[in-house]
């Protein structure tokens, strides 16, 4: 092995994520629209009748797909799907930070403005209603956090023997945090909750609330 020509070669490397091709990936989007003259964020009520996550509150979404260009092509074309609206009524998408979960997937979050909201019409077969928030509910709330914590247990076979304590090895204790936002009857967590407080304290930053 030449080291030299490795260093030539790998001089301007990308990196990745290591098990990058293990992973499932997914892609949202959160919509922003004009309501009585305010913006406002939109929300789907999944259908009863999914087999996952039944009447859960999210965002439009889905499985990133072969024949999707990239991820945000995906982001659109779920919300075209759940939403029964065009591409051309979608406009101003940007990108939100991703999440990589503990549980083997990557998410895509994107965010962007619908126009034509009378257009709007929600597929009875993803989605048991929608509802909206206004952007100005969030300028002095916060979520509330709690923990879900993981106990480690290795497999039967594990090789105990060869690492330093054996069976009575220190685990690390491991957990995750989930976020709880509150709106009148409604309550919005998990993934759906991690995008949007990204998105919230994103324009926060630019002092756009």
């Amino acid at each position: 092995m030449h080291i030299d020509l490795l260093f030539d070669k790998y001089s301007n490397r990308v990196p990745s994520i290591i098990g990058e091709e293990k992973f499932t990936k997914y892609a949202v989007f959160l919509p922003i629209l004009k309501k009585d003259e305010e913006y406002h964020i939109l929300f789907e009520v999944r259908a009863l009748h999914m087999r996952r996550q039944p009447g859960e509150i999210c965002f439009p979404g889905g499985k990133v797909d072969k024949v999707d260009v990239n991820s945000m092509e995906t982001a659109l074309r779920e919300t075209r799907e759940e939403l029964g609206i065009e591409k051309e009524n979608i406009q101003h998408i940007f990108p939100l930070d991703y999440i990589i979960s503990p549980f083997g997937t990557i998410i895509y979050p994107y965010a962007g403005f619908i126009n034509e909201v009378k257009k709007i019409t929600p597929n009875p077969a993803e989605v048991a209603t929608t509802f909206t928030i206004p952007l100005s509910y969030f300028n002095n709330i916060e979520p509330e956090c709690f923990k879900v914590n993981f106990k480690a247990i290795p497999e039967k076979n594990f090789p105990f023997h060869l690492i330093s304590g054996g069976e009575n090895y220190n685990w690390q204790t491991r957990y995750m945090e989930e976020l709880f936002y509150y709106f009148e009857d409604k309550a919005i967590w998990g993934l759906t909750a991690a995008i949007l407080k990204n998105f919230i304290n994103l324009i926060k930053r630019d002092n756009s609330m």
